[in-house]
């Protein structure tokens, strides 16, 4: 098993933390430079900008690509923002964007629809993988979890409602016996693999369910919640939480997630991440493709919390 660092690296907080100004109210804005394209003083010209949006799951790691690729190439500008795989996907459709991030496949309306409004094809990159992580209060005595008992608990036909249902008979600080769904927005694309991979294409969440803008938001909510259990990227685990370990069904193995779960195809909810443009990318924009699907790249893949590409 090969161990990865702690999720949500202590360098994609400095990160946030030296770039707050640069802050705007979706989630996740980074304006490297905090400016616009503008004058490059070191090399005497206008700086190249590349607009790279969507994915909350991946803000963090698009973030600290950014913030490496700019000592490596002065001349272009990443500015990153989040708000979901279908915020970065709308974007390349209305062209706002040169570069989308997302959490799962565009779909095929969102490729007709950037066919017809720019006559483009979607182009489509795999630069990482994640382990979609079940989390819940690191009081939770809780240590493993299905499939089958998480769809029974976020479908809207599902039974399960209760923490003795999965043997767990009280949790310090809970107010009450009642699981507190956390949950994601339907713009996400967390939101929409989990709702393939576990809640059913054809089913549909149980109302009731807390749902959070970002993908931070529902770490820190489950750690605010003892009762709570919440879907969310390994890269987003802070001490405040537990990570479960989950099996495919009730009684088989389970498996944490981890770079080499996910290799290997032993952790059941892990999923790839990607980089889509509208139509082959400019020579800018496939320099930068590449530098993050290079060592340099993919090593910032592993240091921030997320699954790198195998080799």
């Amino acid at each position: 098993m090969i161990n990865y660092p702690s999720p949500v690296s202590e360098y994609g907080y400095r990160l946030s933390i030296s770039r707050i100004l640069c802050v705007g109210l979706s989630a996740g804005l980074l304006l490297l430079g905090c400016g616009k394209s503008g004058p490059d003083s070191s090399a005497g010209g206008a700086k190249a900008t590349i607009a790279n949006i969507g994915s909350d799951t991946m803000v963090n790691l698009a973030a600290a690509w950014a913030e490496a690729y700019a000592a490596v190439d002065k001349t272009v500008l990443i500015e990153v923002n989040g708000g979901g795989s279908g915020v970065g996907v709308k974007g390349l459709i209305n062209g706002t964007c040169e570069l989308a991030n997302s959490s799962r496949h565009i779909e095929a309306k969102e490729k007709e629809e950037l066919k017809a409004k720019r006559g483009l094809e979607a182009k489509e990159f795999i630069i990482a993988f994640d382990a979609l992580s079940i989390y819940v209060h690191k009081d939770n005595p809780m240590n493993e979890i299905s499939v089958e008992q998480l769809a029974e608990i976020y479908r809207a036909d599902g039974k399960i409602t209760q923490w003795k249902e999965l043997g767990v008979d009280s949790i310090p600080g809970a107010k009450g016996g009642e699981i507190v769904r956390v949950s994601r927005q339907n713009n996400s694309g967390t939101y929409e693999y989990f709702k393939e991979t576990v809640v059913g294409k054809k089913n549909e969440f149980k109302l009731g369910s807390l749902d959070m803008n970002g993908s931070k938001d529902v770490v820190e909510l489950v750690s605010k919640t003892p009762n709570a259990i919440g879907y969310s990227g390994m890269g987003y685990a802070t001490p405040s939480v537990k990570m479960l370990k989950v099996s495919k069904k009730k009684g088989e193995p389970a498996v944490a997630p981890s770079i080499a779960s996910t290799h290997d195809h032993t952790y059941p909810i892990a999923r790839p991440m990607f980089f889509y443009t509208a139509g082959d990318p400019s020579a800018t924009v496939k320099k930068y493709i590449d530098w993050v699907l290079s060592d340099a790249g993919q090593k910032i893949v592993a240091e921030t919390g997320y699954v790198p590409l195998p080799k």
